[in-house]
């Protein structure tokens, strides 16, 4: 199961990060384009949103399972750099994306205004999207 889980997540990652700069293109260009902020819009924005809460409930699921999550924290691991990002950055930082996402998502739903719906996903998808890049355990992201 734990390979499974783990494998998934990581497939996953890949639609996760392109649905994210489809996303950020698609509501730029319409921006730079001066067109009104519209439903596809939202819906663009709403599978951004989507895709990240499918990879964080299964990124959660892999942390309480997983040997290198909860069961690998201690004084060792916060010495050594990777097993840190393991265990402590990559989850914290990618929920702390997965929040700004879903900030700007509930943002650009409740403008009124075209400008702040736009200006909600350009702020917030692209700064999560940013933290999530910087996160990835690259070195071992597509090793089985």
């Amino acid at each position: 199961m734990y390979a499974f889980i783990k494998t998934f997540h990581s497939h996953l990652a890949w639609i996760l990060l392109v649905v994210l700069v489809i996303s950020v293109l698609v509501v730029a260009i319409s921006k730079v384009s001066k067109k009104p902020f519209t439903a596809s819009h939202l819906k663009v924005a709403f599978f951004g949103m989507l895709a990240t809460q499918i990879q964080l409930t299964l990124g959660l699921i892999l942390y309480f399972i997983s040997p290198y999550g909860l069961k690998n924290l201690s004084g060792a691991t916060m010495k050594d750099s990777f097993g840190r990002l393991l265990a402590v950055e990559h989850p914290l930082i990618m929920i702390i994306a997965i929040i700004l996402i879903s900030v700007g998502y509930s943002k650009a739903k409740k403008a009124i205004d075209t400008d702040k719906a736009y200006s909600a996903v350009l702020i917030y998808y692209p700064l999560a999207l940013i933290l999530i890049l910087s996160r990835i355990p690259w070195s071992v992201w597509m090793k089985g």
